[in-house]
């Protein structure tokens, strides 16, 4: 005899109201807000300081020895130095600086041990002109400090218990720097892999902790005046209703978009199998090169190199708000050395995958904007949404976050941003299933 029609989902709900309601979830769920505040605080003056050192590398340095702007070969020194002041930390430190970009944000969560070196080789290189960004080292922030607290606390047997704490501390980290709890709980939701009661049980301490950490970031920002690098769009194109002529180009520019990051990723993990020998000598070869990409830009162009250094989020704003003060050319070039600089750094660099990629999917969609019937407006919201769905798999979040983003504008928008996710998640997979690379090169960790 077989059970009603409705007995499993009814047996589901019940299974979940048994686990909200009971006193050590309870409990949980009022830990993850009382951890969310440190997080938020030791997030926030990260954030903070690396977004100062930048300014000092990239704006105050210059100046004072008597450039307007970085000059061409500035990105050569900076990047040499973030090779060598890595290496050691990659080759010596536990954890290795922190897990390798190339491999998405995915992974097990940075425990306290391997936590100062994570801290470390973000806020020594990144600043430097790394073409990485903060997010993953924020992620280790968060689940390094929940997984502290826990041990402190003598709960580090419960390993259920720990691994949702370290969950949540991660999302409470990246989710102002992402636009928000709603971005970071989507991307936990659709990166965690789970369904149901669980799904459930797991996001609502995610979204408790990142909403906590949000509110503290927005009031430590108003009251210190430092200045986060969160990535925001400010000004954007004036709002334009998609066509049909934004469907026709937009769609083979989201797939573009998506082969460009997969040839990217592919790179980094070639970079990964030949940095497993000598590492920290082929570490500073790597940095080094980044820094010959970055300058080739600014020779190419005539232009600042900081625009293709660091992970970017100025650029992203400078483009969103002038779009048609770019030349083509540029903007071709910046996606040709950024992404070359990109791929490299995947594989032999420290930091996240994700702001660069969103960058490039803005650069190149905005580069394929003239071709008639093509707006800037639904261009750029594409470019970010397809490059968000190529490099993390995640063709939901990318669009929350494509969304987010946009603002106002995103209403219009949102059936091609919804159709440039799906496009470039299913065209980074087809590419990605005939890279013979992409199952072959694991992360080597921490290497000697």
């Amino acid at each position: 005899m077989t059970a009603p029609a409705n007995a499993v989902p009814a047996r589901a709900e019940q299974s979940l109201r048994q686990t909200l309601l009971s006193p050590g979830y309870l409990r949980l769920l009022l830990l993850c807000v009382l951890l969310g505040v440190p997080i938020a605080l030791a997030c926030f003056f990260f954030v903070g300081l690396q977004h100062e050192l930048q300014h000092w590398v990239w704006t105050s340095l210059p100046e004072a020895v008597g450039y307007g702007a970085p000059p061409w070969w500035w990105p050569l020194p900076a990047l040499v130095l973030a090779g060598l002041v890595l290496a050691p930390i990659v080759t010596r430190m536990p954890g290795g600086g922190g897990h390798l970009p190339v491999d998405g944000l995915g992974g097990a969560p940075v425990g306290p041990r391997a936590l100062p070196g994570a801290v470390l080789a973000a806020l020594a290189t990144l600043p430097l002109g790394v073409v990485l960004g903060p997010e993953a080292p924020l992620m280790a922030v968060g689940s390094g400090l929940a997984l502290l607290a826990v041990r402190r606390a003598g709960a580090g047997g419960d390993q259920r218990a720990s691994a949702i704490l370290a969950t949540a501390g991660s999302t409470a980290a990246i989710s102002t720097i992402l636009g928000g709890p709603v971005a970071a709980a989507v991307l936990l939701m659709e990166g965690a892999g789970l369904a149901g009661a669980r799904l459930v049980a797991l996001l609502l301490p995610c979204l408790l902790a990142s909403a906590t950490g949000a509110l503290v970031f927005t009031g430590f920002g108003q009251w210190t005046g430092l200045k986060i690098g969160a990535l925001a769009l400010p000004d954007l194109p004036p709002d334009a209703n998609p066509d049909v002529g934004d469907f026709l180009w937009g769609l083979p520019t989201a797939a573009l978009i998506a082969v460009l990051v997969a040839l990217a990723r592919a790179l980094g993990r070639r970079t990964v199998t030949w940095t497993r020998r000598r590492t920290a000598a082929r570490t500073v070869v790597c940095a080094t090169a980044v820094g010959v990409c970055l300058a080739a830009y600014a020779l190419i162009t005539g232009r600042s190199p900081a625009e293709a250094a660091l992970s970017g989020q100025a650029t992203l704003a400078q483009l969103a708000a002038h779009p048609h003060a770019w030349p083509v050319g540029a903007l071709v070039a910046l996606v040709a050395c950024k992404g070359l600089a990109w791929g490299i750094a995947l594989g032999s660099l420290r930091g996240g995958p994700i702001f660069p990629a969103v960058l490039l999917g803005a650069a190149t969609a905005t580069a394929c904007s003239g071709l008639p019937g093509f707006g800037a407006t639904p261009a750029l919201a594409l470019g970010i949404a397809a490059a968000s769905a190529a490099v993390t798999g995640l063709p939901l979040a990318s669009a929350v976050l494509a969304v987010l983003l946009m603002g106002r504008d995103a209403h219009d928008q949102m059936p091609l941003i919804v159709t440039a996710s799906v496009v470039a998640f299913v065209v980074s997979q087809v590419v990605r299933r005939t890279d013979p690379a992409a199952d072959g090169a694991a992360s080597p960790g921490a290497r000697r």
